[in-house]
């Protein structure tokens, strides 16, 4: 890098189960990176929890040890892009967290989000989103009905920013506010209506700001003090800004513990039957998007695993490779129940068409049936099938569960070259908000649909048989 100016973003991704963090600069280069795990436990049936001070100590720690490995006369600030939905409770004179992370995956507000009914057309109206527990006013509600007053509550890059602000900044990002259930799509704000039929008081709650702030700059233990924060982004919509999307035509499926499937729609705020609209981003304009929420993708490939003995995704992708297909056995993952576009909280998961022949393999190749036909049953809602599929997320390393996409869809699958395309997303952001843009996240493979017209017709009919029996 000698004879060059450099400049250099820190960028962090908190996710579901791991904190990761690059250090990127301004052509793209990725310099160093650094990962640590984060914890996840279901402490009943429905009640997914995390815990705040995990969350936060993995965050600092990959960001630390990022920033060790570069000069810090070149980097000009950090980023973050984190797991939306998820909520915090916290103490904002001590830091101290109030009560477990009520995690996206948690659904004990199943009840409270039902006797809410009568308001559904005035929540979807508002916020775009379907009144389902997946989201963070429920939670909120019900954590700050266990908490000590005072208590403020935020989705997870408000704790995030709080804490390396050193307290001094306790703001929402606007892109993370339109997933709460109580921001006003056209207004941009916390909608008072909102706020009442959830019981949240507007003081308990941060300021939104855009996806450039102002967010405040470091000043805590463990970072150079004074780095600002220029960017924060919820990663799926750092994933979609990371594929270079927006605006209409591009659409990407990241496929993580869950999967989250997005269209960019610009400035135009559409709506679509079974599927959100989101705020993907706010910048000088809004820019929305469509999409669709899977509860369990990678989770239900690991669950598999799990029930077959394997020792992972992997492992199970091994086992599934040895037959050609599931010969009739579907897998439903609704653990959780439902997701989009079907949006049913009581749903069961159950596995269909078991015969006597049927065998792990089958079972495991269902388990990779499953999630790509989710990811369909999405990509359908949003309308007329794209040109092709953008793909990214751990998961795309396995190349049977892309080519069984490809094959839902009818329809090609890019696979980036990089596997945390949010990362370079919010980066890109960053870059953005100093003059400076980044090179879009590059292509590494494509697969293109190898199953008849007729053959993906007979398994599209089997699947939505089964969903039929899980939902019935």
């Amino acid at each position: 890098m000698a004879g060059r100016a450099v400049s250099i973003v820190i960028a962090l991704d908190e996710g579901t189960t791991n904190a990761k963090a690059i250090a990127i600069d301004h052509e793209g280069t990725v310099l160093a990176g650094a990962s640590r795990p984060v914890s996840i436990r279901n402490t009943a049936p429905g009640w997914t929890e995390q815990d705040a001070g995990e969350i936060w100590e993995a965050s600092l720690a990959v960001l630390a040890q990022v920033a060790a490995q570069v000069d810090a006369a070149d980097v000009i600030g950090v980023a973050i892009s984190n797991q939306r939905e998820s909520v915090v409770a916290w103490d904002p004179s001590t830091g101290a967290p109030a009560g477990p992370v009520l995690s996206w995956q948690d659904t004990r507000t199943a009840e409270r989000c039902a006797g809410l009914a009568d308001h559904r057309a005035l929540v979807a109206a508002r916020t775009g989103l379907p009144l389902d527990p997946m989201f963070s006013a429920p939670k909120a509600a019900w954590l700050l009905e266990h908490a000590p007053a005072g208590t403020v509550v935020g989705t997870v890059d408000s704790w995030l920013v709080w804490n390396l602000t050193g307290g001094a900044s306790l703001v929402m990002e606007a892109g993370n506010a339109s997933r709460t259930l109580l921001m006003d799509l056209e207004t941009l704000d916390w909608h008072p209506d909102l706020l009442e039929i959830f019981g949240i008081p507007r003081d308990a709650l941060p300021r939104i700001v855009a996806s450039t702030g102002p967010f405040g700059a470091t000043a805590c233990t463990g970072l150079p003090a004074g780095l600002p924060i220029l960017a924060v982004m919820a990663d799926s919509h750092a994933a979609l800004r990371g594929h270079g999307g927006g605006e209409p035509g591009i659409v990407k499926a990241t496929y993580g513990t869950g999967s989250s499937v997005m269209q960019g729609t610009g400035a135009e705020l559409l709506r679509r039957d079974g599927v959100a609209t989101t705020l993907a981003w706010l910048g000088e304009e809004p820019v929305y998007a469509l999409e669709g929420n899977i509860r369990y993708s990678g989770a239900a490939l690991d669950w598999a695993a799990r029930l077959l003995g394997r020792d992972d995704a992997r492992a199970l992708g091994e086992l599934a490779a040895t037959v050609p297909d599931a010969d009739g056995a579907v897998l439903v993952p609704a653990f959780g129940g439902l997701g989009a576009p079907h949006w049913d909280p009581q749903a069961v998961g159950i596995v269909t068409g078991l015969g006597a022949a049927t065998g792990p393999a089958h079972i495991a190749r269902a388990a990779f049936d499953a999630v790509a036909h989710q990811v369909a049953d999405v990509v359908e809602a949003m309308g007329p099938a794209p040109a092709a599929l953008r793909a990214d997320g751990g998961a795309t390393a396995s190349s049977l569960l892309m080519q069984v996409q490809a094959d839902a869809l009818g329809c090609p699958v890019v696979v980036v070259g990089e596997a945390d395309v949010a990362l370079r997303g919010v980066a890109s952001v960053a870059f953005e908000a100093v003059g400076t843009m980044l090179p879009t996240a590059p292509a590494s493979s494509t697969f293109e649909p190898a199953a008849s017209p007729d053959k993906r017709a007979v398994d599209r009919a089997r699947w939505r048989a089964a969903l039929d029996r899980s939902t019935g």
